[in-house]
């Protein structure tokens, strides 16, 4: 038996679906109008030995892999976040995505990676909690993968985002569930996100720009691929 099901339940409680949904089943009841509904949780669903789907969003139990399906949202422009949802602030990310930040937050959860709650300057996040982001895309009939890092550029620079962490930071509100408007990446500490860039300059809005002529059209399909950093040796 998959050894993901058991931390499935107690963690989330999550049905865990080995190919098909069920059908859904008619509730006993309604409930009144001005009583508040619980949102429905995510399904997990098992595509192969290692690998799980929620939503839109891949993640391999083994190699602790997180795959989100993006687009490119901006080639120019001041940037504050790395990815949003379709619906979310839009107009300074440099992808989008269709994934809800609550099925990454439920990925992050299943894989066990504790957060690091973002602090002042200067920030010394868990090492359990830092990720390396990378892109891949289709560029003809080659398929390109580069880190996520080299799309951003540091405008007092002019080089690339600078070395240092993206961390896993949780994204939630004072009673533990994830803050209202949060998305999943951002490069700015400022915003709400279940991920964060910590390297230089974290703290300043004013400095990201998408990387010319390295970024490509907008509307381009991209994935975004996180995965947990090497230990340091």
């Amino acid at each position: 038996m998959c050894a993901l099901r058991p931390l499935v339940i107690l963690l989330t409680g999550l049905p865990l679906l080995s190919g098909q949904e069920q059908a859904p089943v008619e509730p006993a009841s309604l409930p009144a109008p001005e009583q508040a509904v619980a949102p429905a949780k995510p399904t997990v669903e098992r595509i192969d030995e290692t690998r799980f789907r929620i939503g839109l969003l891949t993640f391999d139990r083994k190699t602790r892999e997180i795959r989100l399906p993006a687009a490119v949202n901006m080639t120019e422009g001041l940037l504050e976040f790395a990815v949003v949802h379709r619906k979310g602030k839009v107009h300074e990310s440099l992808l989008v995505t269709d994934v809800l930040p609550e099925h990454l937050a439920v990925a992050l959860k299943l894989l066990r990676f504790p957060a690091s709650p973002l602090k002042e300057e200067p920030f010394v996040p868990n090492k359990e909690s830092r990720f390396e982001f990378e892109v891949e895309w289709q560029e003809g009939e080659r398929t390109r993968r580069v880190p996520l890092r080299e799309w951003i550029q540091h405008e007092p620079t002019g080089g690339t985002l600078p070395p240092g962490p993206w961390v896993y930071t949780g994204g939630e509100d004072d009673r533990g569930a994830l803050a209202a408007g949060a998305e999943p990446v951002a490069i700015f500490a400022g915003n709400p996100a279940l991920l964060h860039y910590a390297g230089k300059d974290f703290q300043n809005d004013e400095v990201w720009l998408p990387f010319p002529k390295r970024v490509p059209a907008t509307g381009t399909p991209v994935t975004l691929i996180l995965s947990p950093s090497p230990p340091e040796p």
